[in-house]
């Protein structure tokens, strides 16, 4: 039976991230996709001009319908919008009995907000204990973490304190956060602490798992057509949970394909451009 996955997220009209993105990864891993709304924008590469969470009883409506009829071999949450709608979805997670990871959306590439202010603490304590697996960025690693990361230590310290929220794993992502190294205009300077310091001119993300430290560098690539990159990413690692892969090989497997997607990019649009969700699987 062909595997199927589901993504609960927003929707990006321009195809780049949200659903769209997440829908486009799984068809391309040979998943069969379900998806559950979230939130809606009005979005492009170049801005986001409007959010409209949607009432979380019709996100749940939707998420009921999909569980009753074909239900998932592995999930992923986006961008969740509210504290309600964040709140229902752990509340119903509880009962999942497939690996859900869970890319814990703030804002956009653009700077607009996909995750109010209250709704930070629900996730936290509504949402992280049910996951499998909890993939920030460095800004929300940070943020989820309490915690200023300025080196490879600090990096590791930040995990280890987002571990004890609850989730199995965690896996912070190094390639293209708010104000760090790797960001269109910011040289590529790597981490410079003293204690298992990154290279430069790599974007390296590391998973800890059942206490252990996992790597995965990649070349970094030059380009701003990053656009959708955390949700192609979490949605290509939950693609791979649905084909049987344990959970570092399938961290593995969505890193060089998200790094392939990115070096592959279409050069859509005008702005941050979408990544190539054509890209080669292994």
């Amino acid at each position: 039976m062909k595997p199927v996955a589901l993504t609960i997220a927003g929707s990006d009209p321009s195809g780049g991230a949200g659903i769209q993105a997440d829908l486009k990864t799984f068809h391309q891993h040979g998943v069969y996709g379900a998806s559950v709304l979230t939130l809606l924008t009005v979005q492009n590469t170049r801005s986001v001009g409007a959010v409209q969470v949607l009432d979380p009883s019709f996100v749940l409506a939707q998420l009921e319908a999909v569980l009753a009829d074909i239900p998932p071999n592995a999930a992923k949450t986006g961008a969740l919008g509210s504290a309600a709608v964040v709140e229902a979805i752990g509340r119903r997670a509880a009962d999942f009995r497939f690996p859900l990871v869970v890319d814990p959306v703030m804002v956009s590439k653009h700077g607009a907000s996909l995750l109010a202010e209250d709704a930070r603490q629900a996730l936290v304590t509504c949402l992280l204990p049910r996951a499998t697996l909890v993939t920030p960025n460095l800004h929300e690693a940070m943020v989820l973490a309490g915690l200023e990361i300025a080196d490879a230590e600090a990096l590791r310290e930040a995990a280890r304190r987002i571990a004890r929220r609850g989730p199995k794993a965690v896996l912070i992502k190094g390639g293209h956060p708010v104000g760090f190294p790797g960001q269109s205009g910011v040289p590529a300077a790597g981490f410079s602490g003293t204690t298992g310091a990154f290279p430069a001119g790599e974007a390296t993300d590391i998973l800890l798992f059942e206490g252990k430290f996992h790597s995965f560098a990649a070349e970094r690539v030059p380009t701003d057509q990053t656009h959708g990159t955390g949700c192609t990413y979490s949605a290509a690692i939950a693609a791979n949970l649905a084909r049987g892969r344990d959970l570092p090989a399938a961290v593995a497997a969505a890193k060089r394909y998200v790094t392939r997607a990115i070096r592959t990019n279409p050069g859509l649009g005008h702005g941050f451009g979408p990544v190539n969700h054509h890209a080669e699987i292994d």
